[in-house]
């Protein structure tokens, strides 16, 4: 019937379910969002607040729910307990109530239809919702006599023959839901129910009579049998060890979407990149290179590792001392002999002292590779001298 989004409402400052349907879809919907939605104001109903079309699309918003449905709940409970169910049908029943006091008709009742708010293991919170098939009472049919309109299973014997609206259909699906829930095997295509033994039994079997004069006459009737039928019921659910669960079922909002609505990015600022979830650890090709230090298993051992004193020292390092262990003496072998030391204050002979070389100045003391450096020089400029007395005296006598 169509595509549900979830949606930011700007008038509401809310998120809202937006279902999306086609042009064949829309032609009822668009009928009961005109004339009704702003008449059904119920806890238990959904109903359309706004709508809008564009070409063949038509879309309308509603209240989001985020518990999912009772299909969803029977799928992960199963058969669910007697008193939950009562408390399931008793507000099905109130919501109908205002549905067909505004003269409407729901027409497709079933489990996937009854959206629940989440509660948890509490008190359940249904609201009947999808009226996109429902009919108006002593309107104009917008539909051929023989289409059907519906899910089979949850159809009057008369709504298969193509009768009118009458809320008497809707009572007939709200006993083929109760009998669904109580088994948890769903009623078949040619109307057979498993109705169990138990307190709900003779309600399950007015309300799917085969004559829908043998039905209770409203919604408030079969209200007033359901609360008589389960009068000193115990609410054991609730502290029963797998009691059923309504929990959130809707997914996270992706960025940059916030529960107070969507976020735009700041004017030139990249989109955030993605995190990993928490406890996870990123990929090889994403995490920063081992240092290149060997691991310990792969350094050799300490025997074949060399020597501290054969490790050469670094180049802004001075080589180690050699100085021996302070209170160590050096052996006999490397130590000077007494008779070598000059007595205090005396000057060691002339021959023993290394001859002093003086060099003049300007002149560094290279020995005479220097000198003849130097008669070489003297010579060029003698010779660059005459040049240019001679040159000076052509010019003068000529």
């Amino acid at each position: 019937m169509g595509s549900v989004w979830r949606a930011w409402d700007l008038r509401r400052s809310t998120y809202v379910a937006a279902k999306v349907l086609g042009q064949h879809d829309a032609a009822t919907l668009l009928r009961f969002v005109r004339e009704q939605s702003l008449r059904i104001e119920h806890p238990h109903v959904i109903a359309p607040h706004g709508w809008a079309a564009d070409d063949d699309k038509v879309v309308f918003a509603m209240d989001l729910v985020r518990g999912g449905s009772v299909a969803t709940l029977l799928g992960d409970h199963g058969p669910l307990p007697t008193a939950y169910v009562a408390v399931l049908l008793d507000q099905l029943l109130r919501g109908l109530s205002a549905v067909h006091a505004a003269r409407v008709v729901h027409r497709d009742v079933k489990p996937a239809n009854l959206l629940l708010d989440v509660t948890g293991t509490g008190r359940p919170h249904l609201r009947l919702s999808d009226f996109g098939v429902a009919g108006l009472l002593d309107e104009p049919r917008m539909t051929r006599q023989s289409m059907i309109l519906g899910t089979p299973g949850y159809l009057a014997p008369e709504q298969l023959e193509g009768a009118d609206p009458d809320p008497r259909q809707d009572l007939y699906a709200v006993g083929a839901v109760a009998a669904e829930l109580l088994t948890g095997e769903r009623p078949t295509s040619d109307g057979s129910l498993s109705i169990p033994v138990g307190p709900l039994s003779e309600l399950i079997h007015h309300l799917t009579a085969p004559d829908p004069s043998d039905r209770p006459t409203s919604a408030a009737a079969a209200a007033q049998l359901l609360a008589t039928a389960t009068t000193g019921l115990p609410h054991t659910w609730p502290t029963a060890p797998d009691a059923p669960e309504v929990f959130d079922q809707l997914p996270p909002l992706p960025p940059p979407w916030t529960p107070t609505g969507p976020q735009p990015p700041a004017p030139n600022q990249p989109p955030p990149s993605p995190q990993p979830p928490a406890g996870s650890r990123p990929p090889a090709s994403s995490q920063p290179p081992a240092s290149s230090q060997p691991p310990a298993s792969a350094r050799p051992p300490a025997s074949a590792r060399p020597p501290a004193s054969a490790q050469p020292p670094a180049s802004n390092q001075s080589p180690p001392s050699t100085q021996p262990p302070a209170g160590s003496r050096p052996p006999a072998s490397t130590r000077p002999p007494a008779s070598s030391k000059p007595p205090a204050g005396s000057r060691p002979p002339a021959s023993t002292r290394p001859p002093v070389r003086v060099a003049p100045v300007g002149v560094a003391a290279a020995g005479g590779r220097g000198r003849r450096g130097l008669w070489w020089v003297a010579g060029g400029c003698l010779v660059g001298a005459v040049g240019l007395l001679g040159s000076a005296a052509w010019l003068v006598f000529r």
